[in-house]
């Protein structure tokens, strides 16, 4: 017989072969009246056995934070490298798993109610954060939308409520549902919107709060259409009139129709980090009081009405980036239309105000609350009409495409259910913005009288610049100071310029050695526009009071 000789002690000892080498491991069939251990994940809070001493030992808080959140979350990755959280018991909403209102501060507080007298630390929390951020990358990134989703089949909108419900819009009407099924993330510069209803006639109780004309307001109406489709760039929203015109006012009520927030008029951003802060945070935003509009923040808008995306450098690392891509709705007040380059010009809807009379001003307590008793009614009839355009909107065909195309086949698409005439007061209204840009500019003024002198001029950029005679005999400040410099003014002045019935051509070179670009500008006969100028109507409509007006039926 074979025997094992085991040191106990220090002193030599032999064991029975028969004897096992470990205790005994706990039977797979416990006494009756127990509860088998399952398999798999560690209950919260439960205790470990140490297998070489038999001792119980505790998770670490980081542990019991990362099982907490998975037993209440879901873990996806946006399209744009974000990790969230999506509760999956409750709204289908985004929590960004870090910051203020995020998944971090909710599992803190949880902790602390499920734990008593325990609180998480901050490196618990952090470790428990980057388990979760690691969860999120496993599965394929899902778009997560704000404010507005969905494709053509269907619009959705995010009411902003606690319990996340959402309106849906498609061609066959729209509900006010429950659950939205499209993902979106919320932010702080979001506020709730409320219930749509149909009540009465809901355009003209909010023309009613406006000062503007019968066709100012037709265009005001199919932007409003336009802004909650949001796989179409969208005109910048412009509002000009002198001082007492109420644009501010009008301004702010428009984005909190389509977009509430607590600060829906928002200064001119500083810089383009000021400025995606903004844009990232809000699906439409108005610029307040605009004077004067610097390269760089034109051309940021401009892309953001057609689609942009900003790379960064993300926080504490060296080559990690972070990547901020959206196409936002966008609003502005102004004095003068001319301070506005030529491509944000050709961007705009421009919408002049007229001023109040003083028997028709209200105060802003006043208004703020007709325009709050009228919002849901006016939602109602906005939605209404946003299901009737997607009905028409996939047979609508347009004879000319003109910059915004999109957008001009939804007012067309608006025309055809209402009976109106907007699409062709919108292009009027158009060339005359390009028009008014244009003499805000000295330079492109110089080239447009040139050409209205000579007919045709082809020469290179120097010879330009060399023949161009800048007002009162000395260069204003942004007169190209090169050729170069004028050669790129020109393209950029270029759909401005066709607009006056300048055309302007720089396809051609020089036949000496040389082979230099030439510039060949030409005055063509432009056709006259669709709409004329219409005539003044009263600017605010005949209502009835709020409440008392036609009540539908029938609701979606």
């Amino acid at each position: 017989m074979n025997a094992r000789i085991d040191r106990v002690n220090g002193q030599a000892r032999t064991a029975d072969p028969h004897t096992p080498a470990h205790p005994p491991t706990e039977s797979a069939h416990p006494p009756h009246g127990q509860t088998a251990r399952p398999h798999g994940r560690t209950p919260v809070g439960s205790f470990n056995l140490d297998p070489m001493g038999g001792e119980r030992k505790k998770p670490s808080a980081a542990s019991r934070l990362v099982a907490l959140a998975r037993d209440g979350y879901s873990f996806v990755m946006s399209t744009d490298g974000r990790p969230y959280a999506v509760a999956i018991d409750g709204p289908n909403i985004a929590l960004p798993l870090r910051g203020r209102a995020g998944l971090r501060q909710r599992l803190a507080r949880q902790y602390a109610d499920t734990f008593e007298g325990e609180v998480a630390s901050q490196s618990a929390l952090a470790d428990a954060m980057t388990v979760l951020e690691g969860t999120a990358e496993s599965g394929d990134p899902v778009p997560v939308d704000l404010r507005v989703g969905g494709g053509p089949g269907g619009i959705v909108v995010d009411l902003g409520t606690a319990d996340g419900r959402a309106v849906t819009v498609s061609a066959g009407g729209w509900h006010t549902v429950a659950r939205s099924p499209v993902l979106f993330r919320r932010s702080g510069a979001m506020a709730p919107m409320p219930t749509p209803v149909l009540d009465g006639d809901g355009l003209a109780k909010l023309h009613a709060l406006l000062n503007m004309d019968e066709h100012t307001f037709h265009q005001l109406v199919g932007w409003l259409v336009a802004a909650w489709i949001p796989y179409i760039p969208h005109p910048v929203l412009t509002f000009k009139g002198e001082q007492g015109t109420g644009k501010s006012k009008t301004a702010q009520m428009v984005v909190n129709l389509i977009d509430p927030s607590p600060a829906s008029k928002r200064s001119q951003p500083r810089d383009i980090k000021a400025w995606s802060a903004q844009a990232f945070n809000s699906w439409a935003l108005c610029l307040d009081n605009i004077s004067t509009i610097p390269p760089w923040l034109s051309d940021t808008l401009c892309k953001a009405v057609t689609g942009d995306g900003i790379v960064d450098r993300a926080l504490y690392t060296d080559d990690d980036v972070v990547v901020l891509s959206f196409r936002r709705v966008l609003a502005m007040t102004t004095i003068d239309a001319g301070a506005l380059a030529g491509d944000l010009a050709e961007r705009l809807l421009m919408l002049d105000l007229q001023l109040i009379e003083e028997d028709r001003r209200r105060t802003e307590e006043e208004l703020d609350a007709a325009f709050d008793a009228v919002r849901p009614s006016v939602l109602g009839a906005l939605f209404d009409l946003l299901a009737a355009v997607l009905a028409v909107l996939p047979g609508i065909r347009l004879d000319s495409m003109p910059r915004m195309a999109d957008f001009a086949r939804v007012l067309a698409a608006v025309d055809q259910v209402q009976e109106w005439n907007t699409l062709d007061s919108y292009l009027a209204t158009s060339a005359n913005v390009a028009g008014d840009a244009l003499e805000g500019d000295p330079f492109g003024t110089a080239v447009a009288n040139l050409v209205e002198e000579c007919g045709t001029w082809r020469g290179t950029a120097a010879q330009l610049l060399e023949q161009l005679q800048a007002p009162g005999g000395f260069r204003p400040q942004g007169w190209p100071k090169d050729a170069t410099r004028a050669s790129g003014r020109i393209k950029r002045l270029a759909p401005l310029l066709r607009s006056i019935g300048v055309a302007v051509d720089d396809t051609q070179r020089s036949q000496d050695r040389h082979r230099n670009r030439l510039l060949v500008l030409t005055r063509i006969d432009r056709t006259p526009p669709t709409a004329s100028a219409p005539p003044p109507d009263p600017l605010w409509p005949e209502v009835a009071p709020i409440g008392q007006g036609r009540t539908t039926p029938e609701q979606y």
